[in-house]
């Protein structure tokens, strides 16, 4: 199976390309945000520097969210662009799971986490089973307090952590003191060989026209169009996007 794996979920953007599992190429870059400049020719290059052509590929696995609204728009919208057009499978994968890839430790604990800003975080727990990370607890945009309240019934266990704890170790530590293992270096960072060989078995998204980012907070406009219109949004066939499109 030939496969193409993209997270722009946040700064870091990562791509690679498989060959029945064998990495052919990754890069991974964290000097930006520009994911809109770069996604596309690092993608052409990987293809030039290769005996594949985008028709030769099987499988589009790309991070789906939690993070970045705008990294997450254009790696799902590229991934989409791809699969549809060349009528290959479409697969979605948490972002906060890829970066739980990183850890290898049979039976772990990992706390993946991305900082969502006002001590806030996107986060979940997965423990390692068979190799594979496992949901414990959902993912989710919660406060840090809240978080550590619900990791406190593990507090006994070790608790790996990975990806931008830098604004939360102090909370950790205070609930797991010597049992809390904050990953450094390329551990932090998503890698997107791994997700597309974790892609490889998950079952491909049924329509994928109506894919779209796990994003776990409403947008900006959203929440702005809930507290100008409580009345209608809080019907479940009501959004601001159905709104607005019956006035056109």
């Amino acid at each position: 199976m030939k496969v193409l794996a993209i997270d722009s979920s946040n700064q870091p953007l990562s791509v690679a390309l498989l060959d029945d599992q064998k990495i052919l190429f990754t890069t991974t870059m964290t000097a930006h945000r520009k994911h809109a400049r770069y996604l596309l020719p690092i993608i052409q290059d990987m293809f030039k520097k290769s005996s594949l052509t985008p028709q030769d590929l099987d499988r589009v696995v790309v991070a789906d969210g939690p993070g970045s609204f705008t990294g997450l728009r254009i790696a799902v919208t590229t991934a989409k662009t791809l699969a549809f057009t060349l009528h290959i499978d479409l697969v979605g994968v948490s972002s906060l799971l890829d970066l739980a890839l990183n850890v290898q430790n049979e039976g772990a604990l990992v706390n993946p986490i991305f900082d969502a800003r006002n001590q806030n975080l996107f986060t979940g727990l997965y423990q390692i089973k068979n190799g594979i990370p496992q949901s414990i607890i959902p993912d989710q945009h919660v406060s840090i307090d809240d978080w550590t309240e619900k990791l406190s019934k593990y507090k006994n266990q070790f608790l790996y952590v990975v990806g931008n704890a830098d604004h939360f170790k102090s909370n950790l530590k205070h609930v797991f003191s010597d049992h809390l293992i904050v990953s450094k270096g390329i551990n932090n960072l998503p890698q997107a060989a791994n997700l597309g060989l974790f892609g490889e078995n998950k079952t491909p998204v049924s329509d994928v026209n109506k894919f779209v980012p796990n994003y776990l907070r409403l947008t900006k406009a959203e929440f702005d169009w809930k507290q100008q219109h409580p009345k209608a949004a809080n019907k479940d066939d009501q959004s601001y996007v159905n709104e607005y499109t019956a006035k056109i």
